[in-house]
């Protein structure tokens, strides 16, 4: 593999890495009804562990409302069940037809944990950034020993790389901190 083809491989693997990290965020609970709350959940289906967005649909009809709607009306004991087993804090009512999660508004303290799980999760996303960097050093340190680079080439692949990783650290944190603020908004 050339280095233009490292370094690209590994632009791709982090802008991933960051996408995993939005959809982690994503999940945690906000003041706002949001069907990205509750649609990796996973339902037993028959026996089969399927996520909610599979049997269900799942929509935010008022902005503390959450109505899910399954296709399979004797799926709704286990919609209930997940959600209750989930950390959400979430409590399921259900009229036969739909599952509605009315959205609690969130305590100080239960904002400040969600702000630490945040941080926490960041921090994992950002692990995730710095391993695809050693990676590709390692890679790049592999082409110079088997002199398809120079060292001077190998010089300037590293800033570049260190680059690449900032600007996605960076990126990274911009999305935790916006997060937060959302969380923090009452």
């Amino acid at each position: 593999m050339t280095t233009d083809k490292t370094i690209s491989a590994t632009d791709n693997r982090m802008q991933k890495s960051l996408e995993a990290l939005k959809r982690e965020l994503s999940t945690i609970r906000s003041g706002r009804a949001s069907p990205s709350l509750v649609e990796h959940l996973l339902v037993d289906y028959y026996g089969v562990p399927t996520p909610l967005n599979q049997v269900a649909t799942i929509n935010a009809q008022e902005a503390r409302l959450l109505v899910v709607q399954p296709w399979d009306k004797k799926t709704i004991p286990a919609i209930e069940k997940t959600i209750l087993k989930s950390d959400l804090g979430l409590n399921p009512s259900n009229d036969g037809n739909v599952v509605r999660l009315p959205i609690p508004p969130l305590s100080e303290e239960r904002r400040q944990e969600l702000v630490k799980l945040v941080r926490k999760r960041l921090e994992e996303g950002k692990i995730a950034i710095r391993n695809i960097r050693r990676d590709a050093l390692e890679e790049l340190r592999q082409q110079e020993r088997g002199k398809e680079i120079s060292q001077d080439e190998l010089k300037r692949r590293q800033e570049r790389l260190q680059k690449i990783t900032d600007s996605f650290v960076a990126q990274a944190e911009k999305i935790a901190t916006d997060k937060e603020t959302e969380l923090m908004q009452v």
